[in-house]
C-alpha cells in the first residue's frame, strides 16, 4: 500500500514540474514577445524586393521602445523612428492587422511624389533605401502634383512595390502611437537571410 502512495506522489511530483516548467516558458515568451522583440511572416508583395512573400522576419520593439499593455504608455527605446526605416504598425483603416512599410514622411514634412521620385520639403530624397524604388501617383493621398503635409505625432509610409502595396497613399497617415517596431532581419528561408535595410 505504501509503494503504490509512493509512486503516485512521485506521479504528481513529475506532473507538476512539467506544467510548472511549461508555465515559465509561457511567461517568459509572453514577456519578451511584449517588449523586446516580434516574429512575423511577410504575406503579401508589397515590399518586394525587399522583402519576398513568405520572409520570416525578425522585429524589434527595443529601437523605438515597447508599448506596455492595455495602457498608452512607451518605454523610452534607443531611438526614434527615422526616414527610411522598414516599420511595422497598425495602420488606421485596419486595426486587426500590422503592415510593414517603409517610412518616408514624419511629422511636419511635406511630401511629394513626381515622376516615381519622393520629394520631402521640396528636396528630391536620394537615400538609395528610397530613391531606388519607382512611386505611381495612386490614391487620394498622392495625386499627380499634389504635396500633402504629415501632421505631428504621425508618419507617411510607402511599400517599396508601389504599384501592388496599400499604404499611406490611399489611407493616410500611422499614428505614432501604433507602431510596433523595426524590422531588422529575415531569419527564414536560410537562403534570404540577411539584415533588412
Amino acid at each position: 500500500m505504501g509503494l503504490i502512495n509512493k509512486d503516485s506522489a512521485k506521479k504528481k511530483s513529475l506532473t507538476r514540474e512539467w506544467v510548472e516548467s511549461f508555465l515559465v516558458a509561457a511567461a517568459l515568451a509572453i514577456f519578451l514577445r511584449t517588449f523586446f522583440f516580434q516574429i512575423y511572416k511577410i504575406p503579401t508583395t508589397s515590399m518586394v524586393y525587399t522583402l519576398m512573400p513568405g520572409d520570416k522576419i525578425f522585429v524589434s520593439k527595443l529601437t523605438y521602445g515597447p508599448k506596455i499593455p492595455f495602457t498608452g504608455f512607451r518605454i523610452k527605446g534607443f531611438r526614434k523612428p527615422e526616414r527610411a526605416d522598414v516599420v511595422v504598425f497598425v495602420p488606421p483603416h485596419d486595426r486587426k492587422k500590422a503592415y510593414i512599410k517603409r517610412l518616408i514622411g514624419l511629422g511636419g514634412d511635406k511630401v511629394l511624389i513626381k515622376e516615381g521620385n519622393i520629394y520631402v520639403n521640396g528636396k528630391e530624397v536620394v537615400d538609395p533605401m528610397i530613391a531606388r524604388n519607382y512611386y505611381y501617383n495612386q490614391g487620394n493621398y498622392a495625386q499627380e502634383g499634389k504635396e500633402i503635409i504629415v501632421p505631428e505625432g504621425k508618419y507617411f509610409l510607402l511599400g517599396d512595390n508601389s504599384l501592388s502595396s496599400l499604404d499611406s497613399r490611399y489611407w493616410g497617415f500611422a499614428d505614432s502611437k501604433d507602431v510596433v517596431g523595426k524590422a531588422v532581419f529575415i531569419w527564414w528561408p536560410l537562403k534570404r537571410l540577411t539584415m533588412i535595410e
